[in-house]
């Protein structure tokens, strides 16, 4: 009886000391798998990563009501970098070393990856950037779901050449000073004097963020429009600014069936609660479309509005890449049965999910995603009609065929474990 007594004592010793040990661990180590979302929800960039926030904290919770991942529920961490460059390094490093975050989705300008790449190398963290980008890198711990240039700007070229486009032959490159317009720029003329456009039928123009007063850029663009040959304005111009630069359009009678603008940066979010009768009949390069007509689109649209509880939230390119990198990433974790970096990373190429628009996107080798290109014309609902699309998915490519510098280089991470990789002298290192 009294060993019996003893041995109960013991047991119950033993139990109370195990959950004393166990409410001194850190009550998240266990529970869940934090998700980190690097947007800005203030700032001149808050128009747009808002929503990308907000579609993350939807496909979380789509995922936990499947059941999780790994048997556990995910947790989104959210921090807010306010649209200030260096600020995304530290809420980067904050995710990372203090939330202990297993992948982090984020960024919107190529400025503010740029930022945070240092600090997702050197803690070798897992990175899904989600919007189109000037190309030029392949970095190990990116996995780039937006769009590189041969998937949006050289086919919208293409478009605006061939007969169906307009067959333009003189070209405005019109964009906001900073790395992804004047990158995406040099790319585009190289290319456009690779197809014999003349020196002087390229205009390129630089413009400030928030700039407001067009009228004599606007009245520059007419006067190179007016030499009787075909004109378009390809334009990477950002933000707020587009409002103004549509308007002075208009005000000086330039209509898109005169000289189209094609844009790489006004969307649908952008186009939301504004007057869209100056914008109607120009043109946007994207891989996808609200009004893509597809089973997958329409309920991911049904999901969006009810999640948002607001029947009038549009859906985006940069959230239908998220959608993908973020199902890509739930695949790989499921492949390799762990959340561990170096295992995630060499799991996600080949990885393959279904897209919005009926395909399916791959993770490639240099760590972009293919992709189907589409031109759409602007309606006056601040939707889109779809034009024209490639007939195949287009693989990203990480560097360009057009650029001295670059078209020798190739990225590989799989085989050659290389993000530069030079075919020519066979090292990897670049030029």
């Amino acid at each position: 009886m009294r060993e019996h007594l003893f041995g109960g004592l013991l047991k119950g010793a033993v139990s109370l000391a195990a959950l004393a040990f166990a409410a001194s661990l850190p009550s998240h180590a266990e529970d869940t798998i934090k998700v980190g979302v690097l947007h800005s929800l203030s700032g001149t960039m808050a128009i747009s990563e808002t929503t990308l926030k907000d579609v993350m904290l939807m496909l979380i919770e789509e995922q936990n009501k499947k059941g999780g991942l790994l048997g556990k529920k995910l947790e989104a961490v959210v921090v807010d970098p306010a649209s200030n460059w260096p600020l995304f390094a530290e809420k980067a490093r904050e995710l990372i070393t203090q939330h202990k975050v297993s992948a982090v989705f984020g960024c919107w300008t190529s400025v503010s990856r740029k930022s945070v790449l240092p600090v997702f190398k050197e803690l070798n963290s897992i990175l899904f950037y989600p919007v189109q980008y000037e190309g030029e890198e392949s970095e190990r711990n990116v996995f780039y779901t937006g769009a590189a240039p041969n998937q949006q700007a050289i086919p919208a070229v293409d478009y605006l050449m061939s007969e169906e486009g307009g067959k333009v032959e003189r070209w405005v490159l019109a964009g906001t000073d900073y790395v992804y317009p004047r990158t995406t720029n040099k790319i585009l003329e190289a290319y456009l004097l690779s197809k014999g456009v003349k020196k002087e039928d390229i205009m390129i123009n630089y413009t400030p963020f928030g700039h407001s007063d067009w009228q004599s850029i606007v009245a520059e663009i007419k006067k190179f429009g007016s030499a009787g040959k075909k004109t378009a304005v390809v334009s990477t111009i950002n933000g707020d600014a587009n409002v103004p630069f549509y308007k002075e359009l208009a005000n000086q009678g330039i209509k898109a069936t005169d000289i189209p603008v094609v844009a790489f940066s006004v969307g649908e979010e952008e186009l939301a609660g504004i007057d869209t009768k100056d914008l109607v009949g120009h043109l946007a390069a994207w891989n996808y479309f609200q009004s893509v007509d597809s089973p997958a689109n329409r309920e991911f649209i049904e999901k969006w509005k009810a999640f948002t509880k607001d029947p009038k939230r549009v859906t985006n390119d940069p959230m239908e890449a998220h959608y993908i990198g973020f199902n890509m990433w739930v695949r790989a974790v499921e492949k390799v049965g762990t959340t561990d970096p170096d295992k995630v990373i060499d799991a996600l190429p080949g990885i393959e999910v279904p897209n919005l628009s009926g395909g399916m996107a791959k993770m490639l080798p240099n760590h972009h995603i293919t992709k189907p290109v589409m031109i759409g014309e602007i309606r006056e609902d601040g939707q889109f009609d779809i034009v024209w699309q490639t007939d195949d998915l287009v693989p990203g490519d990480a560097w360009s065929d057009y650029l001295e510098g670059s078209k020798d280089l190739e990225a590989d991470w799989v085989e050659k474990k290389c993000g530069n990789y030079n075919k020519k002298t066979g090292q990897c290192g670049g030029v």
